[in-house]
């Protein structure tokens, strides 16, 4: 096998907890805001962490606890690149921001800090600093609010791919 967990034993994924609903641990930095909106396969949730001068950056998580990308099913994968684009296309249209950014991290020393698989979408902008490491707390109320403001793109007549009811669960 070319690759093996990095979760330590016992471990409370903060993901699993936020999208199967249940209680978070004390080191869940999660906020039950932070759910945008979920379907069988994926999530689409905000990150608690900030990059460079702006806040409000998302994540398309799988709903299965999946730690990496080297564990993603084909019908997983194809779910979180199509909600990776749908949801760029909602910050473009919540945001007006220059341009969008994806990245994803697998293992400590990919920068992986969480076990659970997420694909960040980042809103980009000419004097962000993303990759400088800028990285800063973003608070629950302002999580909630642009929570809030991509869930309306998302199910916008204007946005190109908008949500539908029926696709989404929760």
């Amino acid at each position: 096998m070319l690759h093996h967990s990095h979760q330590p034993d016992g471990y409370q994924c903060p993901f699993c907890e936020l999208v199967l609903d249940l209680p978070f641990s004390q080191d869940n930095l999660c906020a039950p805001t932070d759910l945008i909106y979920q379907t069988d396969l994926v999530a689409a949730i905000m990150a608690c962490d900030g990059f460079g001068n702006y806040g409000g950056h998302a994540m398309i998580i799988p709903t299965k606890h999946l730690e990496a990308l080297y564990d993603l099913d084909d019908a997983t994968g194809a779910a979180i690149m199509k909600e990776t684009k749908r949801v760029a296309l909602a910050m473009k249209l919540a945001w007006d921001p220059a341009g969008t950014s994806t990245r994803q991290h697998n293992e400590p020393a990919g920068n992986q800090h969480v076990w659970h698989y997420h694909q960040h979408v980042f809103p980009r902008y000419h004097d962000d600093q993303l990759y400088q490491q800028l990285r800063h707390r973003v608070s629950v109320e302002e999580r909630a609010i642009k929570a809030k403001e991509l869930r309306a793109a998302l199910f916008s007549n204007e946005h190109p791919e908008p949500l539908t009811a029926a696709q989404v669960i929760r």
